[in-house]
């Protein structure tokens, strides 16, 4: 829960996998328009309204919950790699940075060209 690199965080390994895309920072319904296929949904926490950017998005990191959290538990249905609990992820990455999700880790880094 503490931050492993510049623009990086941990937290709760929730869905395995590992992938890159750019970070979109949802904070409300009002932000989801801006998901794009292929982007990590990054978030403070999901309820079953965020369930269809699950399937547009590559990766899901959310600032609260753990491993029976809605975003764990839609993550795993999806197969798509998730981290939870990573605190503070909406303040320390940036919109549209590329990064690294490891779900299996519960890492998420910048990522390099």
């Amino acid at each position: 829960m503490t931050a492993v690199e510049p623009g990086g965080v941990t937290g709760v390994p929730a869905s395995p996998g590992r992938t890159v895309g750019p970070a979109r920072l949802v904070r409300s319904v009002d932000d989801f328009g801006r998901l794009r296929p292929g982007d990590v949904l990054v978030c403070r926490t999901t309820d079953p309204a965020w369930t269809p950017l699950f399937h547009l998005a590559a990766a899901i990191v959310t600032e609260t919950g753990g491993l029976l959290s809605h975003a764990a538990i839609v993550a795993r249905e999806c197969r798509i790699p998730a981290v939870v609990g990573a605190a503070e992820a909406l303040s320390l990455l940036e919109d549209g940075a590329p990064v690294v999700v490891d779900g299996s880790l519960g890492t998420v880094t910048g990522a390099t060209r």
